[in-house]
């Protein structure tokens, strides 16, 4: 009697090769870095054919992306694909061109574990699956974390040491100033601009005048043009952008690392007597008129006002006499920026907004549509809460409203208020509807606390 032949079948292992290169340089050739990485790790599939493994189709590149972070296209495909069931195993050329962090190749491993992948370098070889793999998996990638972390270094101390010889270093050129090889040339026409808006502000002393006259004239921030050939259009000079430039060392030939000046290799546009004549003034702006913390000054519609004509936010500001608040009022941040001419609306007064607000909510949650919003915002929460319950509960917030304190009306109105546009023409209110459904549920809280 013949016996039957039995054949074993050898289960297929699909794998992914995954490349990475930390920089560009380089991938412009025809057979690049990331090129051989691949043929080297397809290689290694090939060697482990009889094993039942084959490289699935779609390549994962990822050139010029940092192996410190795991935000890169080509990974997180390669993921989602794991997740997917694509992918039995993950080939890389070094352990270092999946990630440089260890706490990061935890988390990789940990989904190659519940997915059942197992990874495997080319020149170091480890299988994760096993207690050894895994050991000399964390000892190669504490040496990668430390060699990412020493570059890192290097890099910086690089930085410090160029930035204390004033060599440029990168970064939006000031305005005067144009970047040549690394260096700061001087821009004749702009150079012009910075030295009329020093002279202007050393005069008149007031950064509203200077940059109604700056926009009259047309002087804008600096426009220029990327190593990557992107241009970026200057804009108009406002407060923040004037007071950046007045207080800029590098025009008077310095450059500053980590709070300290050293001398730079580009030639000063402004004379050291302006300068200081300037910064005097500055000084004199900046000098604190109270001895009051700003934060105990109260504004309950703060983050709330936006001006209806510039479509921007109204910041709370106020005004000191001998340590005491005098005025309070909301301002344009269109008009702070700039000067109050460029809005019709440029301040409110913050009292009479707040008790046109504070009149305007407590009306409207009388009127039918609101309360009928708090309704179905209500019962969305409680079912079992009747109609004539939570109009009850609205009705009980009236009277005792002006017994409250300050700082719980401010409380309220926030809960209450999502947004308020004011222009010449009057307000308009916005209310928050889950606030309807919160400020019932706390009215009955307080009712039932108050008959326990």
């Amino acid at each position: 009697m013949m016996r039957k032949k039995t054949t074993t079948v050898t289960p297929k292992v699909r794998c992914a090769v995954y490349t990475r290169k930390s920089t560009e340089e380089g991938l412009d050739q025809e057979f690049n870095p990331l090129d051989s990485q691949r043929e080297a790790c397809l290689a290694y599939i090939t060697s482990q054919k009889a094993e039942g493994w084959m490289p699935v189709p779609d390549r994962y590149d990822d050139p010029g992306f940092s192996g410190g972070t795991l935000n890169r296209p080509a990974l997180q495909r390669l993921l989602g694909d794991i997740d997917a069931g694509k992918v039995d195993c993950v080939v890389a050329y070094k352990l270092d061109r999946l990630s440089r962090s260890l706490v990061d190749f935890t988390r990789l491993v940990e989904v190659f574990e519940r997915r059942n992948v197992t990874f495997v370098s080319v020149t170091q070889s480890f299988n994760t699956t096993t207690s050894m793999g895994r050991l000399t998996l964390n000892i190669l990638l504490s040496f990668a974390q430390f060699e990412r972390e020493t570059t890192a270094d290097r890099i910086r101390d690089k930085y410090a040491a160029s930035r204390q010889k004033g060599i440029w270093m990168g970064g939006h050129p000031p305005l005067g100033y144009d970047i040549r090889n690394r260096e700061l040339v001087v821009n004749p026409r702009e150079a012009e601009q910075v030295r009329h808006i020093f002279r202007r502000f050393a005069e008149c002393g007031s950064p509203t005048q200077v940059i109604t006259e700056l926009r009259a004239s047309g002087i804008r921030n600096k426009s220029w043009t990327t190593s990557e050939g992107v241009h970026r259009e200057g804009n108009p000079i406002h407060k923040a952008a004037l007071y950046r430039i007045l207080k800029n060392p590098v025009y008077i030939g310095e450059v500053v690392y980590r709070e300290v000046s050293y001398p730079g290799k580009h030639q000063p546009i402004i004379a050291r007597e302006l300068w200081d004549r300037v910064h005097g003034l500055i000084e004199e702006h900046n000098r604190p008129h109270s001895t009051l913390p700003r934060g105990q000054t109260p504004f309950p519609l703060k983050g709330l006002v936006r001006c209806g004509h510039c479509g921007v936010v109204m910041k709370p500001t106020h005004t000191r006499k001998s340590g005491q608040v005098q005025y309070r009022y909301y301002l344009c941040l269109n008009a702070a920026r700039t000067s109050h001419d460029q809005c019709p609306l440029p301040s409110v007064p913050a009292a009479e907004l707040e008790r046109l607000v504070l009149t305007r909510v407590r009306g409207l949650l009388k009127s039918p549509e609101v309360v009928a919003r708090a309704i179905r915002q209500v019962r969305k929460a409680d079912p079992e809460m009747g109609e004539r319950e939570i109009i009850a509960h609205l009705a009980r917030l009236d009277p005792v409203w002006e017994e409250l304190f300050p700082l719980e009306q401010n409380r309220l109105l926030k809960l209450l208020v999502e947004q308020l546009v004011v222009s010449v023409g009057g307000l308009d209110l916005r209310l928050r509807v889950a606030g309807l459904g919160a400020l019932v549920d706390e009215l009955t809280s307080n009712q039932e606390r108050s008959a326990a």
